[in-house]
Protein backbone atom coordinates (compact mmCIF):
# COMPACT_ATOMS: atom_id res chain seq x y z
CA UNK A 1 0.00 0.00 0.00
CA UNK A 2 1.30 3.46 -0.82
CA UNK A 3 1.76 6.10 1.86
CA UNK A 4 1.12 8.82 -0.70
CA UNK A 5 -1.57 11.19 0.44
CA UNK A 6 -4.33 12.08 -1.98
CA UNK A 7 -4.84 15.70 -2.98
CA UNK A 8 -7.72 17.47 -1.29
CA UNK A 9 -10.93 17.32 -3.30
CA UNK A 10 -10.81 21.03 -4.08
CA UNK A 11 -7.37 20.59 -5.65
CA UNK A 12 -8.67 17.73 -7.79
CA UNK A 13 -11.53 19.92 -9.01
CA UNK A 14 -9.02 22.70 -9.64
CA UNK A 15 -6.95 20.42 -11.87
CA UNK A 16 -10.08 19.34 -13.75
CA UNK A 17 -11.26 22.91 -14.30
CA UNK A 18 -7.75 23.84 -15.41
CA UNK A 19 -7.90 21.06 -18.00
CA UNK A 20 -11.27 22.25 -19.28
CA UNK A 21 -10.02 25.85 -19.45
CA UNK A 22 -6.87 24.77 -21.30
CA UNK A 23 -8.95 22.73 -23.76
CA UNK A 24 -11.23 25.66 -24.50
CA UNK A 25 -8.37 28.14 -24.73
CA UNK A 26 -6.02 26.08 -26.91
CA UNK A 27 -8.18 23.76 -29.01
CA UNK A 28 -10.03 25.16 -32.02
CA UNK A 29 -12.51 22.27 -32.11
CA UNK A 30 -13.37 22.74 -28.43
CA UNK A 31 -14.17 26.39 -29.19
CA UNK A 32 -16.43 25.22 -32.03
CA UNK A 33 -18.21 22.79 -29.67
CA UNK A 34 -18.73 25.59 -27.13
CA UNK A 35 -20.19 27.91 -29.78
CA UNK A 36 -22.45 25.10 -31.00
CA UNK A 37 -23.65 24.48 -27.43
CA UNK A 38 -24.43 28.19 -27.01
CA UNK A 39 -26.32 28.30 -30.32
CA UNK A 40 -28.31 25.17 -29.47
CA UNK A 41 -29.10 26.62 -26.04
CA UNK A 42 -30.35 29.86 -27.61
CA UNK A 43 -32.42 27.91 -30.15
CA UNK A 44 -33.82 25.72 -27.36
CA UNK A 45 -34.93 28.80 -25.43
CA UNK A 46 -36.60 30.20 -28.54
CA UNK A 47 -38.51 27.05 -29.49
CA UNK A 48 -39.30 25.98 -25.92
CA UNK A 49 -37.69 22.59 -25.41
CA UNK A 50 -39.19 20.20 -22.89
CA UNK A 51 -37.27 19.13 -19.79
CA UNK A 52 -36.50 15.78 -21.43
CA UNK A 53 -35.21 17.48 -24.56
CA UNK A 54 -33.01 19.79 -22.44
CA UNK A 55 -31.60 16.78 -20.61
CA UNK A 56 -30.76 15.06 -23.89
CA UNK A 57 -29.07 18.21 -25.20
CA UNK A 58 -27.03 18.63 -22.01
CA UNK A 59 -25.90 15.00 -22.08
CA UNK A 60 -24.91 15.36 -25.73
CA UNK A 61 -23.00 18.62 -25.06
CA UNK A 62 -21.14 16.88 -22.26
CA UNK A 63 -20.38 13.76 -24.30
CA UNK A 64 -18.99 15.68 -27.28
CA UNK A 65 -16.92 18.05 -25.14
CA UNK A 66 -15.63 15.26 -22.89
CA UNK A 67 -14.53 13.23 -25.92
CA UNK A 68 -12.84 16.32 -27.35
CA UNK A 69 -10.86 16.68 -24.13
CA UNK A 70 -9.91 12.98 -24.22
CA UNK A 71 -8.83 13.43 -27.85
CA UNK A 72 -6.68 16.38 -26.81
CA UNK A 73 -5.12 14.31 -24.02
CA UNK A 74 -4.35 11.42 -26.39
CA UNK A 75 -2.74 13.81 -28.87
CA UNK A 76 -0.65 15.43 -26.13
CA UNK A 77 0.58 12.07 -24.81
CA UNK A 78 1.44 10.83 -28.31
CA UNK A 79 3.32 14.08 -29.02
CA UNK A 80 5.12 13.73 -25.69
CA UNK A 81 6.27 10.20 -26.52
CA UNK A 82 7.42 10.82 -30.10
CA UNK A 83 7.89 13.63 -32.56
CA UNK A 84 8.51 11.15 -35.38
CA UNK A 85 5.73 10.07 -37.69
CA UNK A 86 4.92 6.54 -36.57
CA UNK A 87 2.02 4.35 -37.72
CA UNK A 88 0.87 3.59 -34.15
CA UNK A 89 0.95 7.27 -33.21
CA UNK A 90 -1.20 8.04 -36.25
CA UNK A 91 -3.66 5.30 -35.30
CA UNK A 92 -3.95 6.63 -31.74
CA UNK A 93 -4.54 10.20 -32.88
CA UNK A 94 -6.88 9.32 -35.75
CA UNK A 95 -9.05 6.94 -33.74
CA UNK A 96 -9.40 9.46 -30.89
CA UNK A 97 -10.43 12.11 -33.41
CA UNK A 98 -12.81 9.59 -35.01
CA UNK A 99 -14.51 9.01 -31.66
CA UNK A 100 -15.22 12.73 -31.38
CA UNK A 101 -16.54 12.83 -34.94
CA UNK A 102 -18.90 9.89 -34.36
CA UNK A 103 -20.28 11.51 -31.20
CA UNK A 104 -20.66 14.89 -32.91
CA UNK A 105 -22.56 13.31 -35.81
CA UNK A 106 -24.80 11.40 -33.40
CA UNK A 107 -25.42 14.62 -31.42
CA UNK A 108 -26.27 16.52 -34.60
CA UNK A 109 -28.68 13.76 -35.70
CA UNK A 110 -30.38 13.75 -32.29
CA UNK A 111 -30.53 17.54 -32.47
CA UNK A 112 -32.39 17.32 -35.75
CA UNK A 113 -34.92 14.90 -34.24
CA UNK A 114 -35.43 17.31 -31.34
CA UNK A 115 -35.46 20.63 -33.21
CA UNK A 116 -37.12 19.93 -36.58
CA UNK A 117 -40.60 19.31 -35.09
CA UNK A 118 -40.29 22.47 -32.96
CA UNK A 119 -39.15 24.57 -35.90
CA UNK A 120 -41.93 23.19 -38.11
CA UNK A 121 -44.47 23.99 -35.40
CA UNK A 122 -42.96 27.46 -34.93
CA UNK A 123 -43.02 28.21 -38.68
CA UNK A 124 -46.50 26.87 -39.37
Amino acid sequence: MSDRKKNPLRKSFGYAFSGIYTGIRKERNMKIHCVAACLVTAAGLIVGLTITEWCICIILFGAVMALELVNTAVEAVVDLVTEEKKPLAKIAKDTAAGAVLIMAIAAAAAGLFIFVPHVMEWIF
